[in-house]
């Protein structure tokens, strides 16, 4: 849901996004949060929380969930139709991502594991952790970034997990 923001406001990430340039966050990364905190009143507030806080570990949990909100935003523009999935196939699709998961966590352990891997793709080593640590069906950016990143043919990338 987009929202207006005011000059005050669009200064104020600005200065963070410096902040998190200090911090050593990647430029690519930095530069996507203030263009969706420019449009997203949810990207702003982590921003502003991600400013505020002091301690580390919470700091890569917001950015975590910053790269989430950022990479949704990303697929909803180029979605258009989504395909309807029964209740009875959730198991098995479950199955094929946890097993293409671990394919491509294989693949991350050969490169030196998701924190040497995480600057090649762009993405937060916390964000990469939570993607090769749970069931979610993953975004299909982040399964870009990695692809990418591993040198993966096209055929690699595309998946069918949908019947």
């Amino acid at each position: 849901m987009s929202f207006s923001i005011f000059d005050a406001q669009q200064v104020r990430l600005f200065d963070i996004a410096h902040e998190m340039n200090l911090a050593g966050l990647a430029v690519s990364l930095v530069a996507c949060a203030v263009r969706v905190a420019s449009e997203y009143e949810g990207a702003a507030d982590l921003l502003v929380l991600w400013s505020e806080e002091k301690q580390a570990h919470e700091r890569d949990a917001i950015v975590a969930d910053l790269q989430e909100m950022i990479d949704e935003v990303a697929e909803v523009s180029v979605v258009t139709e989504t395909p309807r999935v029964g209740f009875d196939e959730f198991g098995a699709i479950a199955k094929q991502v946890i097993g293409y998961k671990k394919k491509l966590r294989e693949s991350v352990d050969k490169w030196g594991g998701v924190s040497c891997f995480s600057p090649e793709t762009g993405i937060p080593q916390p964000s990469l952790s939570r993607f090769f640590n749970t069931a979610t069906m993953p975004r299909r950016m982040t399964v870009y970034k990695i692809a990418r990143a591993l040198n993966l043919p096209d055929q690699e990338v595309v998946v069918g997990w949908l019947p």
